[in-house]
């Protein structure tokens, strides 16, 4: 090996792997400079310079070695940074490539690897069984808070999160595609391709940097007379050639949700030595898919048994990776432990570029016969029907200790590797997350897809289809195109166990681990099960196998065939955990993309803001709006303005920016009748110039939205929904119009941000708005109370509605966002001249509660009824059906003790109450007191010279008159129980 070649690591095989020595890059791991090849994982740079301990377990803070060379990793989670700002916990080694200048750095230990304190709990492991978290720590109380949550928070985790912001940029795109292929190994190549041909647009997705899934290990494999890994890039090249197909590298599929859709997660730049300033780090990919082609593969499971977690024990796929694609020998003189053919084409390829194999140990007492001539042909000691017993070596696997299955004849065996392989499990978790129903395949111990809720199908080794040319096959068809491809392999694969192997059953308690990140041994899941757990969904909560960042993958069959051993069961009856996106960790940068800092919650601001911030505004947030909460002059303070904002209102105008109310277009020639079927009363009657208040329900009969609704002509109405309620009232539309009555014509817009509103309300409104108005006659007689028209104000095309949430003769000026600050500020300075006021959403809120009107989520809580809120009129007697009108008429809410709106007065009149205190008859009854209802709205009225308040009490109508108590921290409340209307109970007022 030149001197050149040492550099790049004493493991690196010369003529191996696919790399080119001509590029390098160099790195640190835990302070130590090391030099890998471009397009090194993190992993196979580590493994090529002999290092294979790379971190610490998380419970017994065990020495972990490398397992895997995939998503599936658990052991091989390190710190990556370019800088101290760029710097990512918990990345897999198996999947982070190397760029150049990269800091890696070791987790979960102190004060170095090598020698690790926390080493100590391995001493204490029989004080840390499964499920000792819930038994401990219970005593005493007063510890909780002191000792043993700061203790169990410091202790949790593996890697340390970041302090300072992220400075890398993060990208977010939707697309739309006629089918979506999840996998780029052989199947889904072959789907995209056949798909391609048809004219449909394809995205063909893969987690890895380059196409072929199971060919960049598998060289036996050869298609269309090519060696495999090049038959995948060749046809890749073809595929991106084409434009009806995007194909995504680095990416990962890692949730599929309803209606096709999925997200995908692509690395854009983690793998770049100097990613340009206007390059993403990360891009997140919402997708959906007519279609979807699940080619996801399957994952290599470990085996189970006595000290199976040393540093140097690996997955056969994993040496086989390393070797064929990075070019690195896992060790000198490795040892393999089977119970699946998988195992021995790995030792095959490490024996033929000059590694020496210890032995292949295999579990079954009849291996694939071709797969033993060709051990025979090589020269390679194979050991049927025996086990590994155990292996010996403090940081690195020493030796394996090798026995006869069922007797004691026991040998030691030196390794400085171990390859194991007990099978293959079909990759199911996207299918099971798009809701999917899997079936067990008892002939091979394994889960398959079954019962499709999606359109779309599994192909490959995710459907069990283990024959390659089968496999081609199918996802020819899938596809749906006419192409021929024809694959050869030189090995039919057989064999593959789920649970403990030899030496690590119920009758043993050596430490056989299962889930190797949260340190679960087989004996854990047995004690689980005498415990009481019977469930496997219980099993994995006791355990926590399968909880880890891997979420299982290589785990959670293993766990289930113990859990069913133990129990004498069916494995199908125990039960099987819930897959959950994501498939693989996500950062959440590619989550949270350009909705960081200011945009993270953007504000939403109308276009009277910056005029009213001038006049001194205060504001509030309500939802993502700044509303103006109250306007304060010199000297005052909140309580003083709102008292000042209410009198004037009331006495000569107020103007007040509600252009925040949700505005709804809804047009057609069946409009009326839509609205008849989502509101309780009727819109057929209603004539074009008019208004009226609605309630909408849900199913269930609760109320759930209102506004005043304009009918601007008979097929156009303008509806007004809550502040807080647009966006969700126009989903409850569009959900019943396209679900339940998608044969009415209608069509629905949301223009909320198209109109700003100006509500003028007072006895003088009507002089302040007059003369701006034109078209119009804005008299009582011809435009009375609850009206509409079409008009221009100050020569801008505008919707005037007389209306009024004060109780006082108001109007409500629409016109163009645009226009509304022009218009607003005339309206003000003639309001101002006439002695008005400006008031905010504090005012507001006293002045209608004043009227006793109610706000939909303060004074209704999800279970109040139109009767309930004292709203039964609105529920129209005459219609046989609304969204709603079953939900009424059930027993439950017609009965008699159902809490209904009514108004308090407190005896002492300076006593305002707690929004949300609990109201009682009967101060003195024991505890727990029965509690009568709760307070909805408290407020200070300046213009009843006391404090008001409305309230859901339990009978309520029934007991006004009487006297109710609210139990407070430092006294006891006597109220009144009143009807609503606080002030001008006649409602004169309001007709001007």
């Amino acid at each position: 090996m030149s001197a050149s070649a040492k550099n790049l690591g004493a493991y690196r095989i010369t003529g191996a792997g696919r790399l080119t020595p001509a590029r390098t890059a160099r790195f640190t791991f835990d302070g130590k400079s090391y030099t890998a090849m471009e397009g090194d994982t993190v992993a196979s740079a580590l493994l090529a310079h002999g290092v294979h301990l790379v971190g610490r377990s998380f419970k017994y803070h065990r020495p972990r070695g490398i397992l895997s060379a995939g998503p599936e990793e658990p052991n091989a989670l390190l710190d990556v940074s370019r800088d101290a700002a760029r710097r990512q916990p918990n990345v897999r080694a198996t999947v982070q490539e190397v760029f150049d200048g990269a800091k890696i750095s070791s987790q979960n230990r102190w004060p170095s690897l090598s020698f690790d304190v926390g080493a100590v709990n391995n001493l204490f492991s029989p004080f840390f069984a499964a499920g000792f978290y819930y038994k401990t720590f219970m005593w005493p109380k007063e510890a909780w808070t002191k000792v043993y949550e700061p203790f169990i928070r410091r202790a949790a985790g593996l890697g340390v999160a970041p302090t300072e912001e992220d400075p890398d940029r993060y990208a977010n795109r939707f697309a739309h595609c006629d089918l979506l292929i999840a996998g780029a190994g052989v199947a889904g190549l072959t789907a995209a391709l056949s798909a391609a041909f048809t004219g449909v647009e394809v995205i063909l997705v893969d987690e890895q940097p380059e196409v072929g899934g199971a060919l960049h290990f598998d060289t036996s494999t050869t298609i269309d007379g090519q060696n495999g890994y090049d038959w995948a890039q060749d046809t890749a090249a073809k595929l991106r050639a084409m434009p009806n197909v995007r194909v995504l590298t680095r990416t990962t599929a890692f949730g599929y949700y309803n209606h096709g859709f999925l997200g995908l997660a692509e690395r854009v730049s983690d793998h770049l030595d100097r990613p340009g300033r206007d390059t993403p780090r990360e891009r997140l990919w919402q997708v959906r898919a007519k279609r979807v082609i699940l080619a996801t593969g399957s994952i290599e499971r470990h085996m189970v048994f006595a000290n199976n977690d040393r540093p140097g024990i690996m997955l056969a796929s994993a040496a086989r990776t390393f070797l064929n694609h990075h070019g690195v020998a896992v060790g000198r003189n490795v040892g393999v432990y089977t119970a699946h053919d998988s195992a021995y084409e790995a030792a095959f390829d490490l024996k033929r570029a000059g590694v020496h194999i210890a032995a292949i140990v295999d579990s079954r007492e009849r291996p694939g016969e071709a797969v033993l001539e060709e051990a025979r042909a090589l020269g390679i000691k194979v050991l049927t029907g025996h086990s590994v017993a155990d292996t010996a070596g403090r940081l690195r696997i020493r030796s394996m200790t090798v026995a006869r299955n069922g007797n004691f004849d026991i040998r030691k065996i030196a390794v400085d590797a171990l390859i194991v392989s007990a099978g293959w499990t079909p990759s199911v978790h996207l299918f099971s997350q798009s809701r999917g129903k899997l079936r067990w395949d008892e002939a091979n111990r394994r889960f398959l897809p079954d019962v499709y809720a999606q359109d779309c199908v599994s192909i490959g080794a995710c459907n069990g289809t283990d024959d390659l040319a089968e496999a081609i096959d199918e996802a020819i068809t899938a596809g749906g195109g006419r192409i021929a491809v024809r694959g050869e392999s030189r090995f039919a694969w057989t064999g593959g166990m789920i649970g403990s192997a030899e030496g690590a059953g119920p009758d043993t308690t050596v430490k056989a681990f299962v889930d190797f990140q949260h340190d679960v041994t087989a004996k854990d899941i047995r004690l689980a099960v005498r415990e009481g757990m019977h469930s496997i969904e219980h099993i994995k909560r006791f355990t926590t196998n399968g909880m880890a960042s891997d979420q299982g993958k290589l785990s959670n069959m293993h766990g289930l065939a113990i859990a069913a051993e133990m129990l004498d069961r069916p494995i199908p009856k125990v039960g099987l955990t819930t897959f959950r996106a994501p498939y693989t960790s996500v950062t959440y940068g590619t989550l949270v993309s350009h909705s960081r800092g200011k945009l993270f919650d953007p504000a939403r601001k109308t276009p009277m803001h910056e005029l009213e911030a001038a006049e001194g505004a205060e504001f509030e947030d309500v939802g993502n709006w700044k509303r103006a909460w109250y306007f304060p002059r010199r000297g005052e303070d909140m309580a003083s303005a709102v008292n000042r904002e209410c009198r004037t209102v009331r006495d000569v105008a107020g103007v007040f920016d509600a252009s925040t109310l949700g505005k709804i277009e809804v047009v057609g020639p069946d409009a009326a009748q839509f609205l008849n079927l989502l509101y309780t009363n009727a819109w057929d009657t209603l004539q074009p110039g008019k208004c009226r208040y609605g309630i909408m329900t849900r199913e269930d009969g609760f109320i759930y939205d209102d506004g005043v609704v304009g009918r601007l002509a008979e097929d156009r109405f303008h509806v007004t929904t809550t502040t807080g309620g647009a966006p969700r009232v126009l989903h409850h539309m569009e959900d019943y119009l396209q679900t339940e009555f998608p044969h009415l014509k209608v069509w629905l817009t949301s223009t909320t941000e198209q109109w700003a509103v100006i509500a003028v309300q007072g006895p003088r409104a009507r002089e302040i708005i007059q003369p701006f108005v034109v078209g119009v006659d804005i008299s009582n007689e011809t435009f009375p109370h609850m009206s509409v028209a079409e008009c221009t104000v100050m020569g801008v095309p505008a919707r005037l509605f007389r209306m009024s949430f004060t109780g006082e003769l108001g109007f409500e000026v629409n016109v163009p966002a645009d226009y509304g600050p022009a218009v607003w500020k005339a309206i003000w300075e003639l309001a101002k001249g006439m002695g008005g006021c400006l008031y905010g959403t504090e005012s507001m809120h006293v002045l209608r509660a004043e009227k006793g009107y109610i706000i939909v989520g303060q004074d209704t809580d999800g279970t109040v009824t139109p009767d309930d809120a004292g709203l039964g009129w609105a529920v129209s007697k005459k219609k046989t059906d609304f969204v709603g009108i079953r939900g009424l008429k059930r027993p439950d809410l017609v009965r008699d003790g159902r809490k209904q709106l009514v108004g308090l007065r407190t005896n002492r009149p300076s006593d305002v109450l707690e929004e949300g205190a609990q109201i009682v008859a009967d101060p003195n009854q024991p505890k727990p007191m029965t509690m009568l209802g709760h307070v909805t709205s408290a407020y200070w009225s300046e213009n009843c010279g006391r404090s008001i308040a409305m309230a859901l009490v339990a009978g309520g109508r029934e007991r006004i008159g009487q006297t109710l108590y609210i139990p407070m921290r430092d006294r006891t409340i006597a109220v009144e129980v009143t009807d609503t209307v606080f002030f001008d109970k006649e409602g004169g007022r309001i007709h001007g």
